[in-house]
């Protein structure tokens, strides 16, 4: 019979010392005696006192901060996506390598996260958790450190200084003034600048992994530490309120990209001058680094309250009396660990500290094998665990480029990109959560009703991508790069316009021949030898004329050609957020399957290696093939120092056709797995019905445990 003690955070009163009935005085030497022990139990009485009304020893403020900090953690992961393009520009980087960048925020974290299972409870879990805040936040300022240690942004091929010559740069002028500096410029490039690049890709790549090793402890010891001293009851609520704001994260991550990225990239150190840019030019590029350095701060900030939480709190009192009543009738044949009393809470937590050292590394690394190959015959589970990573393929790639493919596709700005997908996707999926939860609790989902479910929102998913494959701008016309049949003549019908210039090769100021529609990469590369600026409603349009290029030797404008279809992208943005709404009602049933699927003893660890298995095969891989997938579209590059820099142009029709197709392929997974997973049950079910009509006796016993298994169901 087990043996009730008393809770650590109420101290029975002091037995040492003489007791009298009547008031009296001590004399000096009596006070002498017991002061030393007077004084410990007065203190005793004092700091139990103390601890009781302290806001630290409060369950509920605990998630409070643990939502705050969680909300700015997701926030500081996710604002590299939504920058992910003006970091291209910026470094000069291809799709793959920013791909691999975004990646490399899960390799640190998968390489740790199954130490956090080994150490469970036995380490001091609030003020580890502030430990890797602190590491997220210093992530976060190192992924900064580039800007400040690089060069300030050049966006042509002379100094920004400079302004006249700027201006001048990008015009046709004769051969001899310009051949002279090239081969200087190219030796000092391979020797320095090429060693530069490599150091702040190096830093970016150091930065991403410190960022998944600082976020390990703080979701699983979070969520561990709510539900060994929230009551049972207020647990599935306080967890609820966790999520619910946690998944605002990548949200607000959009809308700081949206902001940040409308200043520009050098504003804390801004030539003279000022510059001539504008947020709809090409060559534009954000304070990427700005969004960075605001989430490391509210990280920061947000890890200060842990350092002051203790290792172990008083358990919640929330109708305790209500409890303890309907225990002593009800839990005789229920498991006693998932409804106990205040009381028996030490217990149990010594329980589990006397069972989890005896667990060495060396036995749990016997042991995780054996489970994990049990557990991944289970055809369930395995199916399950496939859906899930096809969609987390889907959402990864999709998180990652998405701000990318709406800038180049429909020719916007990459701040109303982050805005787009920031007020619409995140918000749908994020309802379609909710809504996939509210229904297999109101409808008492069984396993058969939960794979319907997921089945219906991975064919509403699929169904609602088709129309995607069809909702895009073609490519524009470019002179000697891209020549569509049938259009307006451009650069390649005129052999003998370049002759009398000097063009550089790697300079990038593109012009618009609004007439024809034709874009030339540089005011050079069209002819032009003059430059005129017009001054209209307090905003200054460029204008390069004596274009010999141009058909009629009209004046081109400044920046690239507007597109001809940019408003599609709302309804292109309303499917995509109709999809990922669709896609998002899966999760919760799919969740209920591994959970009612699998044995009640490997629950955790399915959960666990279900986890691991989405990042491995998902968040890890996905943004590269995403990346690769949209390099493979790519018409002109970029040439820094001898190598491949960022992609200028794309073709239009390819990238789309490429970028969707991938989400329509892992789309099409997940509907087969879910559609495995339903014939499979029900050939299960025809199995028991059989077994059922066998044995008379069968049935009966079949009724009577039929309500007790529904409400068993609906309670996990």
């Amino acid at each position: 019979m087990a043996t009730v003690r008393p809770l650590p955070s109420t101290p029975a009163p002091p037995e040492r010392g003489p007791v009298s009935g009547e008031p009296q005085m001590p004399d000096k030497d009596t006070k002498t005696t017991m002061g030393t022990e007077d004084t410990a139990g007065d203190k005793t009485i004092q700091d139990s006192q103390d601890l009781r009304p302290s806001v630290f020893h409060s369950i509920k403020f605990f998630v409070l901060c643990h939502s705050l900090l969680q909300l700015a953690q997701l926030m500081i992961s996710g604002y590299l996506k939504s920058s992910i393009s003006t970091v291209e520009k910026r470094f000069g980087l291809s799709s793959q390598t920013s791909g691999l960048l975004a990646a490399f925020n899960e390799v640190g974290n998968t390489a740790l996260i199954v130490f956090v299972s080994y150490f469970g409870s036995r380490v001091h879990r609030p003020r580890l958790i502030g430990y890797g805040a602190i590491l997220v936040a210093l992530a976060g300022l190192l992924m900064t450190l580039p800007h400040f240690i690089s060069e300030p942004y050049r966006y042509d091929r002379t100094s920004p200084a400079d302004m006249p010559q700027d201006f001048e740069a990008s015009l046709c002028l004769p051969t001899a003034s310009t051949t002279a500096p090239a081969p200087s410029n190219g030796s000092s490039c391979l020797s320095y600048m090429e060693a530069q690049h490599l150091a702040m890709v190096g830093i970016m790549f150091m930065a991403q992994t410190l960022l998944g090793v600082g976020g390990v402890p703080i979701q699983p010891f979070g969520i561990s530490y709510i539900d060994d001293f929230a009551h049972n009851s207020n647990s599935p609520l306080y967890l609820g309120i966790l999520f619910a704001v946690t998944t605002m994260g990548p949200g607000l991550a959009y809308g700081l990209g949206g902001l940040m990225l409308r200043l520009y990239v050098d504003i804390d150190r801004m030539p003279e001058g000022g510059i001539s840019l504008t947020s709809t030019d090409p060559r534009w590029v954000g304070a990427w680094w700005l969004g960075f350095l605001i989430s490391a701060g509210i990280v920061a900030l947000a890890a200060i309250p842990y350092f002051f939480f203790p290792r172990e709190m008083p358990k919640e009192k929330h109708e305790f009396h209500f409890r303890q009543g309907i225990l002593a009738v009800v839990s005789k044949g229920e498991d006693s660990s998932s409804e106990q009393s205040p009381e028996e809470s030490p217990k149990k937590q010594d329980g589990v500290a006397q069972i989890e050292p005896d667990l060495t590394v060396i036995q749990f690394i016997r042991v995780f094998p054996r489970v994990l190959l049990r557990t991944l015959r289970h055809p369930i589970f395995l199916l399950v665990a496939l859906a899930q990573v096809c969609m987390s393929c889907m959402v990864a790639g999709m998180a990652t480029f998405l701000p990318k493919f709406l800038e180049r596709q429909f020719s916007i700005t990459a701040s109303y990109a982050n805005m787009l997908i920031g007020g619409l996707s995140i918000p749908s999926a994020i309802v379609g959560i909710v809504v996939g939860g509210i229904l297999v609790k109101r409808l008492h989902l069984g396993p058969m009703c939960c794979s319907a479910l997921c089945l219906l929102g991975a064919l509403c998913c699929l169904f609602f991508s088709l129309p995607l494959f069809f909702m895009g701008c073609p490519t524009h016309q470019i002179a000697g790069i891209i020549h569509q049949p049938g259009a307006q003549p451009g650069l390649e019908l005129f052999p003998g316009c370049m002759e009398p210039c000097s063009c550089p090769s790697d300079d990038f100021n593109p012009v618009c021949d609004p007439s024809t529609r034709v874009e030339y990469l540089t005011p050079c590369q069209a002819g032009c030898t003059n430059r005129l600026v017009q001054e209209v409603l307090d905003t200054s349009q460029v204008f390069y004329t004596n274009c010999s290029c141009v058909e009629g030797g009209g004046p081109v404008r400044a920046g690239s050609c507007d597109s001809a279809c940019s408003h599609l992208v709302l309804p292109f943005m309303f499917l995509i957020s109709l999809g990922a709404a669709m896609a998002s009602v899966t999760h919760t049933p799919s969740f209920m399957l591994i959970l009612r699927g699998v044995k009640k003893e490997d629950k955790t660890l399915a959960v666990g290696i279900q986890f691991m298995l989405l990042r491995v095969l998902a968040w890890m891989p996905s943004p590269v093939i995403h990346g690769s997938a949209i390099d493979t579209t790519c018409v002109h590059w970029a040439r820094s120092c001898g190598r491949r820099a960022v992609c200028r142009y794309y073709d239009h029709d390819l990238l789309r056709n490429r970028f969707i197709g991938l989400q329509f392929f892992f789309k099409t997974g997940s509907l087969v797995c879910f559609a495995l997973i339903l014939a499979i049950l029900r050939q299960q079910d025809k199995e028991e019905e059989t077994k059922a009509a066998t044995r008379p006796g069968l049935q009966q016993q079949l009724l009577v445990s039929g309500p007790e298994k529904k409400s068993e169901e609906s309670k996990v």
